[in-house]
């Protein structure tokens, strides 16, 4: 009991329900990404360095014959899909680009905040009319 009561207390945390609100948003997120990179880069790229699929790029490791799909080239032995990869690779270096920005906006936003002055309490006058009020009360 002591163990589920610990757990529910950890789950229960701000930073927790935080982590998965983030984890939630970033798979959302990702796909936005995916779709970004597979739809709009890395056409033009494929296109400049003469394919049209830049994600079937491979050199077959097992003497297959070069032509085929990826996918074929699979099934008939081992490949390097180095094309695959690297629209990974740039999935990976978008997506960590934008949650840097995104950390770094969060972290300006907070050092301003933390910077400007809290409010010094109320002004003289309150004070001074309040200590008036405290002593016509007694």
């Amino acid at each position: 009991m002591a163990m589920l009561e610990d757990f529910k207390r950890f789950a229960m945390k701000g930073s927790m329900i935080d982590l998965a609100v983030g984890v939630i948003i970033g798979a959302a997120f990702s796909k936005i990404v995916d779709s970004l990179v597979a739809d709009i880069i890395m056409p033009p790229i494929s296109l400049l360095i003469g394919g049209l699929d830049f994600s079937n790029y491979y050199i077959p490791l097992n003497h297959q014959a070069y032509a085929l799909p990826l996918a074929e080239a699979k099934k008939a032995g081992a490949v390097f899909a180095y094309g695959n990869f690297l629209t990974v690779l740039l999935n990976f270096v978008i997506l960590a680009f934008i949650i840097f920005q995104m950390v770094r906006l969060v972290s300006r936003v907070r050092a301003r905040a933390a910077a400007q002055p809290e409010p010094a309490g109320p002004a003289e006058e309150i004070l001074l009319l309040r200590e008036i009020r405290d002593s016509l009360r007694k």
